[in-house]
């Protein structure tokens, strides 16, 4: 991990020495990133053999202003570099209720983040870009793909002509091979990215169509690509992604849609519900005792 390598000797070259418990703790981190990293200061120095007020003090003499502000930054630098099995040994040795409140702890922090940095003007640009295509396309693929699943589902609410580009029984570039200069390739991918996504991204900017990206940041190879960047916190807690926040950001983005067109989409829904109830698509309230459930 060459970057705190460089971290430890920019510090060292300063005059800061660092203590012999300090050192075992960078030590440790880089020997050990893939696991270290997402570790509490309490539980990385029980690894070590340290007190936590040790790590935080740690923290502090590498310029941070506490552990947390490290560990963030720590998690930037290798979080693209995972494998599954290392996101795996993150938790491996949780118990079940420890994997509970680390997961939904994870989940809270990650929204926090994504709320505190969302980008107003960015929101509505793409409102705005969605509303005006001739079509939508929305992509994700891997564990993007119950996200695209759903926005395509609730897209399809809103518009007329929308298409939910996967992995199937035809390519990906079959699916969207009639892009056109006015409609938009909505591209959702997280690390690790999908590299399919990625060139199909590719693809829809050579046939002049708008392309839309919702990932976790500046750094990631969709920005490069997009002509608007959504971005969601994915922080992991295991080899399992962290989804709430990208869901959360799309439920946003379908409800401002929803908005926009209030008076078409309510007239539809109208229409919807004469035929949900003439097919029975959704249980009644006789159905099941008279009691709203």
């Amino acid at each position: 991990m060459q970057e705190m390598q460089d971290m430890i000797e920019r510090l060292n070259q300063s005059g800061r020495k660092l203590s012999k418990g300090h050192r075992r703790i960078a030590q440790y981190i880089v020997d050990h990133y893939d696991k270290a990293v997402f570790m509490t200061a309490s539980k990385l120095g029980e690894h070590v053999g340290v007190s936590e007020s040790t790590v935080v003090r740690f923290a502090a003499a590498m310029g941070y202003e506490g552990y947390p502000q490290l560990q963030r930054s720590l998690q930037e630098l290798v979080r693209h570099r995972l494998t599954a099995n290392q996101r795996f040994e993150m938790a491996a040795e949780a118990q079940p209720m420890e994997a509970f409140q680390s997961v939904l702890k994870r989940d809270m922090l990650n929204l926090r983040a994504t709320l505190e940095q969302v980008n107003g003007d960015v929101f509505e640009d793409v409102v705005n870009r969605l509303l005006s295509a001739r079509a939508i396309y929305v992509m994700g693929l891997r564990s993007a793909a119950p996200l695209a699943q759903f926005m395509g589902y609730y897209l399809n609410y809103i518009f007329d002509d929308v298409h939910l580009v996967s992995v199937g029984s035809t390519d990906v570039f079959e699916e969207i091979s009639k892009l056109k200069e006015n409609d938009v390739l909505f591209g959702i991918s997280f690390p690790r990215y999908s590299s399919r996504t990625l060139e199909a991204m590719r693809f829809a900017k050579r046939c002049g169509a708008q392309v839309v990206a919702l990932t976790d940041g500046p750094m990631s190879p969709l920005s490069e690509i997009a002509d608007a960047t959504l971005t969601a916190q994915t922080d992991m807690a295991s080899f399992v992604d962290s989804l709430a926040a990208p869901l959360s950001v799309i439920n946003a983005l379908l409800v401002a849609l929803g908005l926009k067109r209030r008076d078409a989409l309510s007239q539809h829904f109208h229409q919807l519900e004469a035929i949900w109830q003439t097919y029975e698509v959704y249980l009644e309230e006789e159905a099941h005792g008279g009691k709203q459930q």
